[in-house]
């Protein structure tokens, strides 16, 4: 238990000082960034920190798995230089014995860094974005969801323009139920548009069966009211511009996604993207279980038998290969090509039973 203990302590010990390293480049190569990305508003290095500081949490919590193989080839090199490894098989204990504890930390990491880091990462890119958009000119099209429908809002010529529909189709051109808004540049409404449906084409709204209520001082809105069997309002909005506006689905906190799919699913939008993310959230811990074992597999001898460099360079590309299948599963499983068990689970499962078998074969083979 004792021994157990101590290899927890060193692994964690890597684990910190693997991730202050990454964490100490990550800020200072943002800030390069954001000082080159906002050049031209004038932008500060406080500011620059600010930016670099909100955009670096979700840069270290999608470097986890790298953090992991590293912190993994560090203990066992150490471990090897001390012959510490060659102490603890001497007196009785296996190679996979010596593994259940950094394989219980590591998948400790990775529930911890689901259930707490990924709200923070959620919180922080939101505010990255808040903040960014203060440097940046022109009006954002935003949108949300909520119980009551679908939410957006666009620039208009003299204002803003706000949408709201009770429902879209999956592919987000067509809502039903539409109410638009028309706001003046003093946030006073000046027209409201229902319709039963809008269709988005390039360059503007069509709407079908609409009708027009105009907001002047002193005037019944209702007896200058207009209808229209089809009405078109400009429109600067894309496809790809709805769907994205929304947020990946790593900007939602992991507790609220399951709620935020069925918002998804009521407003007729595919929530197969979303779905996919939060299977793979959940098999971040085997994730990082599958990291230790390929850095224990290559890593775990004695530094007598040479070849040290080329162990950690193996170690390193399986790792990135396993992470790198993770990523084309979660394309294939977002397009629907293969389902989402198998999109989120496949790859961490395929890397720990590989990496498995290869200790096996080298340490008690």
């Amino acid at each position: 238990m004792k021994l157990d203990l101590y290899f927890a302590r060193r692994f964690v010990w890597s684990f910190a000082l693997v991730t202050g390293v990454f964490f100490g480049i990550v800020i200072l190569i943002d800030m390069v960034e954001q000082i080159r990305r906002f050049s031209g508003q004038d932008l500060g290095l406080p500011q620059a920190a600010e930016l670099a500081l909100l955009n670096a949490p979700e840069a270290m919590y999608r470097m986890l798995p790298l953090l992991v193989i590293l912190s993994t080839i560090a203990l066992f090199l150490g471990l090897a230089r001390t012959s510490e490894m060659v102490v603890a098989r001497a007196s009785g204990r296996s190679a996979l014995r010596s593994l259940l504890a950094p394989v219980l930390t590591s998948f400790l990491f990775g529930a911890v860094g689901v259930a707490a880091l990924n709200p923070i990462v959620a919180a922080t890119s939101k505010q990255y974005e808040i903040v960014s958009n203060r440097y940046k000119t022109g009006g954002a099209s935003t949108s949300s969801l909520s119980e009551e429908g679908l939410w957006l809002r666009q620039a208009g010529t003299d204002g803003q323009i706000v949408i709201r529909a009770a429902r879209s189709n999956l592919d987000g051109t067509q809502f039903f139920g539409v109410s638009f808004y028309g706001f003046d540049a003093q946030a006073m409404t000046t027209y409201r548009i229902e319709a039963e449906d809008a269709l988005l084409r390039p360059g503007k709204w069509v709407l079908s069966n609409a009708k027009r209520w105009t907001f002047a001082e002193g005037e019944n809105p209702e007896q200058g009211a207009q209808t229209y069997k089809t009405l078109n309002i400009p429109s600067e909005l894309t496809q790809d511009q709805i769907r994205d506006s929304f947020g990946s689905p790593s900007a939602i906190p992991i507790w609220e996604l399951p709620a935020f799919i069925n918002q998804l699913d009521r407003a007729g939008f595919s929530a197969l993207q979303h779905r996919v993310w939060f299977q793979m959230e959940l098999a971040t811990p085997f994730l990082l279980v599958a990291m230790v074992l390929i850095g224990a597999g290559f890593t775990m001898r004695h530094t007598r038998f040479g070849r040290t460099g080329v162990m950690v360079l193996l170690a390193v590309l399986f790792g990135f290969s396993i992470y790198f299948l993770r990523n084309f599963a979660q394309v294939l499983g977002v397009n629907g090509q293969i389902p989402v068990l198998a999109a989120a689970w496949a790859p961490p499962l395929a890397g720990i039973f590989l990496s498995l078998g290869l200790l096996l074969h080298t340490e008690d083979g």
